[in-house]
């Protein structure tokens, strides 16, 4: 059992409208978040729940360096999908193997809205070859949009979740 030491408030200083249609949002309260670092300490975050004042939808306000729905910093995901013979990861093979699984599941998808992405807020042209399959590898074709230099995870989820088009993965205790 993990024992989480280091507690950190996160606050974001700008106005945050909501992804879903825009409008103002009110805090309406905290929730603790925990996440392990590259050194496997465990920290914890205070983050903000938001609502929506139009559709009344709550939003967690996640700092850049957490992924939702993922129990490990940013920066360890991103270490351990770049170089997937060469970190310092302290994570077991299970969990590098899902993270590489959920990466290759999902690649597509974030091509996709990226590509979109720029496409609406007119940012540029996009090659005709750009979003085929068979150019590349996975983190060859993210790369051609949000670049390969260290942070190129935070470039892509930070976009995508901000317009909420990020797909979920929790699966448990759905009831039907």
């Amino acid at each position: 059992m993990k024992i989480f030491l280091l507690e950190f408030l996160v606050r974001g200083a700008e106005r945050i409208p909501s992804p879903c249609c825009g409008k103002d949002m009110l805090v309406i309260g905290t929730k603790n978040r925990k996440a392990i670092d590259h050194l496997g300490q465990g920290k914890m975050y205070n983050i903000r729940r938001l609502r929506c004042t139009n559709c009344c939808t709550i939003h967690h306000e996640l700092p850049d360096f957490l992924v939702p729905y993922k129990r490990y910093e940013l920066e360890c995901i991103e270490s351990v999908l770049t170089n997937p013979s060469n970190h310092i990861v302290p994570a077991d093979n299970s969990t590098l193997s899902r993270w590489h699984g959920w990466f290759h599941k999902f690649v597509d998808y974030w091509v996709g809205c990226l590509t979109s992405i720029v496409i609406r807020t007119n940012q540029g042209n996009i090659p005709l070859d750009f979003t085929s399959a068979g150019s590349g590898t996975a983190l060859q074709r993210i790369g051609r949009l949000a670049g390969d230099a260290n942070g190129w995870l935070a470039r892509i989820v930070r976009p995508i979740v901000n317009i909420n088009l990020w797909a979920h993965t929790r699966s448990a205790f759905i009831v039907q």
